[in-house]
């Protein structure tokens, strides 16, 4: 699909879960032209000042009042509680896992005063960056999710877990703890549960559309900015251009036609 089609199919979808958000009347962009922008950085997976020069090149005649840089990522970090919206509902039940963020190389671990880099293990190597814990319904849909250092224990992530009552919840042993599981954790062996390889897939295609496995931010809430419009993004995206249910009823996970 071209590029054009898929701003303006996200746009419209944007616009139309964002009826009831107010405009003040010192903002340069709407709502959702701001949403929509955020979206689109996330999909773009490069830099601040790399996604800017690519916007405002090509497609500035879809967005004629898009302020400076520093103002427009600003506005990102201010608004990203409007992503809220865009996280899926719960189902009978849900898969947790978590996801490495790489945020600076080893050896310049400790150079910065009060970062959010911290050393922990990811996909079995170490990493200086924060883990990510999602929780995806049984579309793949992503319903709620918290991050912290890379040092983080799985089993932190617990009352994430806790707070949905109604589902019961897939994870791996990394979620067990000797006390304090919650009672509707469900821990899965390895090899034993084909349902939790749908998270494995989001996780995929975080990595392969999102280039999420390293990211530039370093502030707390442009990190969290980030994260928040990416996952946004990636609900959104298998909203508008998710394929027909299968013979099974599921509907595949999908991103084809999506690089920009």
């Amino acid at each position: 699909m071209p590029i054009l089609d898929c701003i303006i199919a996200l746009f419209v979808y944007v616009d139309d879960q964002m009826k009831d958000v107010a405009c003040h009347s010192q903002e340069i962009l709407n709502p959702s032209e701001l949403v929509t922008i955020g979206l689109l950085y996330a999909l773009k997976g490069v830099g601040q000042s790399a996604f800017y020069r690519w916007l405002f090149h090509n497609y500035r005649h879809l967005f004629p009042r898009l302020p400076d840089r520093t103002r427009l990522f600003r506005r990102l970090a201010a608004r990203q509680d409007w992503t809220d919206r865009f996280l899926a509902e719960d189902g009978l039940r849900d898969i947790a896992d978590s996801y490495g963020i790489e945020l600076i190389h080893p050896r310049r671990q400790g150079r910065a005063e009060n970062s959010e880099a911290q050393k922990g293990l990811s996909n079995q190597r170490w990493i200086v960056g924060i883990k990510v814990c999602a929780v995806i319904n049984h579309l793949g849909r992503v319903t709620d999710w918290r991050w912290g250092g890379a040092n983080t224990h799985d089993k932190h992530f617990r009352p994430l877990i806790a707070q949905r009552k109604d589902s019961a919840v897939l994870t791996d042993s990394g979620f067990h703890g000797k006390t304090g599981d919650p009672e509707n954790l469900n821990v899965c062996k390895k090899g034993r549960c084909n349902a939790r390889f749908l998270i494995e897939t989001v996780f995929s295609l975080w990595t392969g559309f999102f280039s999420l496995k390293k990211i530039t931010e370093r502030a707390t809430w442009h990190i969290q900015s980030h994260l928040a419009f990416a996952i946004a993004a990636f609900n959104c995206i298998q909203a508008v251009f998710a394929s027909q249910p299968d013979e099974s009823g599921k509907i595949p996970l999908t991103m084809a036609g999506i690089c920009l």
